[in-house]
């Protein structure tokens, strides 16, 4: 069974470059990656804000939130 991965980001070329290097990374194989720009569809903010994303781009691993830069804050994204 796959773990899922749920890649979190709001469009700014922090998040573009994290996604192109980071979430294209994992393997295919051991997990289902889901790609969430935030700027795009911001109902989604409250489901980040419940894994303890503070600020994308972020990774989520099985529930699991990873802050990899800073590129915006979940609050400036409200």
């Amino acid at each position: 069974m796959k773990s899922k991965a749920i890649f979190y980001h709001a469009g700014c070329p922090v998040c573009i470059a994290a996604e192109q290097s980071l979430a294209n990374a994992l393997d295919p194989a051991r997990y289902e990656v889901e790609v969430v720009h935030l700027g795009n569809d911001p109902s989604r903010l409250d489901e980040v804000e419940a894994f303890g994303v503070k600020s994308v781009p972020a990774l989520v691993l099985d529930g699991t939130a990873f802050h990899i830069n800073f590129g915006a804050a979940i609050e400036a994204l409200k």
